[in-house]
């Protein structure tokens, strides 16, 4: 069983992919996080929603969580383009509403899309393999 004390497994691709690493603060109420988890399982998370962020071309998303504090890992194909991808998808069936639905739980503005929600964050450091 992974944990985060045993690591988790990373798929590898036949082809170079790039990642992008995102956060977003949720609010600091132990009811709405837990609520949050529930509603990102398998059981809650719904299926327009996963199948639209495969539509657009990501392959691998992840998010972990520390508090309130969210981090997302997201791999895609080496000529994705975020801005074009994330248009895309705030138009695809019924992602605005998962927008909203997930949007009491975030400490983000009404009415943000999720390109507007999580903040890019900038790679300060990385022990490559010799």
């Amino acid at each position: 069983m992974e944990t985060p004390q045993t690591g988790y497994k990373v798929k590898s691709y036949d082809t170079p992919v790039k990642r992008y690493c995102q956060t977003l603060n949720l609010r600091d109420s132990p009811e709405l996080i837990a609520e949050y988890r529930k509603r990102h399982s398998p059981k809650e998370a719904w299926t327009e929603v996963l199948a639209g962020i495969h539509e657009v071309g990501i392959l691998e998303m992840e998010i972990y969580i520390l508090g309130t504090r969210l981090f997302m890992i997201v791999e895609t194909p080496i000529d994705f383009d975020w801005d074009t991808a994330m248009a895309r998808l705030n138009t695809l069936p019924r992602q605005q509403e998962w927008e909203e639905y997930m949007s009491i739980f975030q400490q983000v503005a009404p009415g943000m899309s999720s390109a507007e929600k999580w903040r890019p964050m900038e790679k300060m450091f990385h022990l490559y393999n010799i």
